[in-house]
C-alpha cells in the first residue's frame, strides 16, 4: 500500500465487503479459506440475504489482514472497505452528529464521499434517505477538516444497511471498485438478441483494462462462441469487428447472420473445434459446471484459442466447494500441458446463480534460433 494513503494506526478495526444478496456465505466461506491460507485469523458477521459481510480480525490487525485478500483476487466480494463498528440506533432528528464524532475520532481524512446502500429491496427504500443527508453531512466534515481537497484518493463511505444504522468505510486508490455499490450497471442494446449479452460486456470491463481494449479486442479478429444461440454473447463481438464461429444446434438471430461476421455451425459444441486457433474463446451454455471447465480446459491446452470468457452455473450447495474444485481442475489441465495462464474469476452483477472465469494464456517467449557457423574449409 502507497504509504502516502495509509491510515492513522488503530482507526480501522474490521473490513466491510459488498456482495450479490445471497451469496453471503460463499463470500464469508472464501474469505476465511484465503484468510487461513495466508494465516491470519478472522470470523465473519452477516445476515442471510443481506448484500454484505464484516470480517473482523482475531488480534484485531485490519492492515495484513486487508493485505491478504485483495478486492481482485475474491471472487464474490463486490467492494472491500477498511470500516469502523457499524454505528446504529441513529436518532432521526439528528443522525449526522453520531457520524461527525466517529470519524473525528478516526483521523481519517478523504476527498470524497459516496453514501451506499446493500443492493436489495430493502437499500434501495433507503436512497431517499442518503440523498438528503449528503449535502449536509459534506458541508460539517469540510468544515471540520475530514473531507478535504487532496486527500490521496481516500473516500468514505457511508453504508447504510437501516434508516438508523451506518457502517462508515475506506477506501484506497487501486485496492477498491471504482464503481458505486461495486456495481457496473449497463444499458441492454435493443437489437441484442438477449440479456445475457451483458454479462460478456460487464466481464471485458472487469477483466480487461480499457486502454487494452483496442489491442485485445481488435476488429478483424476471430472468435468461437460454444452454445451461442440466440447469439447474446455472439453479439458482442461482431459488435468489436470480429468474425464469429457461433456453434449451436439451436437458430441464430437473423440480424446477427446479416452482418456475414458469424459463421454458424450446426454442431456439437463438446466435440467441434476450430480450423485454426481462434483469439477468443466464450462460453454460456447451461451445464454442470465440471464438464464446461473440462471442455474450456482441452480448448486452453491445446492452444485453439488465446484468451477465454465462460460461465460457470453454480449449484444449489456447496457452491464456494465447486467453485474450488473447477478452478484447480483448470490449473492442474494448464499445468499437465505445459501451458502458462493468467486466471481470473468474479461473481459479476449480470451474473445470477453464476460466476464469470477469465483466461488468458501468457506469451511463449522463445530463444532466437541462431544459425549454424559454416564449418571452416581446410586448406587455403
Amino acid at each position: 500500500m502507497n504509504s502516502g494513503a495509509a491510515l492513522p494506526n488503530g482507526a480501522a478495526s474490521e473490513l466491510l465487503y459488498y456482495c450479490r444478496a445471497g451469496f453471503e456465505p460463499e463470500l464469508a466461506a472464501e474469505l476465511m479459506t484465503r484468510a487461513s491460507r495466508s494465516g491470519h485469523g478472522a470470523y465473519p458477521r452477516f445476515d442471510a440475504q443481506g448484500g454484505f459481510l464484516r470480517l473482523i480480525p482475531v488480534d484485531g490487525a485490519v492492515e495484513p489482514l486487508a493485505a491478504a485478500l485483495p478486492l481482485q483476487d475474491l471472487i464474490f466480494a463486490r467492494q472491500a472497505l477498511r470500516a469502523l463498528p457499524p454505528l446504529s440506533g441513529l436518532p432521526r432528528d439528528d443522525r449526522l452528529t453520531p457520524i461527525v464524532e466517529s470519524l473525528l475520532a478516526s483521523g481519517w481524512t478523504v476527498d470524497a464521499i459516496w453514501h451506499e446502500t446493500p443492493d436489495t429491496n430493502a437499500g434501495k427504500a433507503l436512497n431517499r434517505l442518503t440523498r438528503v443527508l449528503e449535502r449536509p453531512l459534506a458541508s460539517v466534515l469540510r468544515k471540520r477538516g475530514v473531507l478535504k481537497s487532496h486527500a490521496q484518493g481516500r473516500r468514505l463511505h457511508c453504508f447504510w444497511s437501516r434508516g438508523d444504522c451506518v457502517q462508515l468505510g475506506l477506501s484506497l486508490p487501486g485496492q477498491r471498485s471504482e464503481w458505486p455499490g461495486g456495481v457496473l450497471r449497463l444499458r441492454a442494446p435493443r437489437d441484442a438478441p438477449s440479456r445475457s449479452t451483458l454479462k460478456l460486456e460487464e466481464a471485458w470491463h472487469q477483466f480487461i483494462p480499457r486502454e487494452e481494449w483496442d489491442t485485445r479486442l481488435a476488429e478483424g479478429m476471430t472468435a468461437a462462441d460454444l452454445g451461442a444461440a440466440p447469439g447474446g454473447w455472439t453479439y458482442q463481438l461482431v459488435r468489436r469487428g470480429m468474425h464469429v464461429h457461433a456453434v449451436d444446434n439451436g437458430p441464430m438471430d437473423p440480424q446477427l447472420m446479416a452482418t456475414t461476421q458469424v459463421e454458424h455451425h450446426r454442431a456439437d459444441a463438446y466435440a467441434w473445434r476450430p480450423p485454426r486457433q481462434v483469439d477468443w474463446l466464450v462460453c454460456d451454455m447451461v451445464d454442470q459446471p465440471a464438464r464446461v471447465t473440462a471442455r474450456v480446459t482441452e480448448w486452453l491446452a491445446g492452444g485453439w484459442c488465446r484468451e477465454a470468457v465462460f460461465n460457470l452455473k453454480l449449484p444449489m450447495k456447496q457452491r464456494w466447494a465447486m467453485v474450488q474444485s473447477c478452478l484447480a481442475d483448470l490449473q492442474q489441465g494448464l499445468a499437465s500441458a505445459g501451458v502458462s495462464a493468467t486466471v481470473r474469476a468474479r461473481q459479476l452483477y449480470h451474473d445470477r446463480e453464476e460466476i464469470t472465469v477469465h483466461v488468458r494464456l501468457e506469451p511463449v517467449h522463445r530463444e532466437p534460433v541462431r544459425p549454424k557457423s559454416r564449418p571452416r574449409r581446410s586448406g587455403a
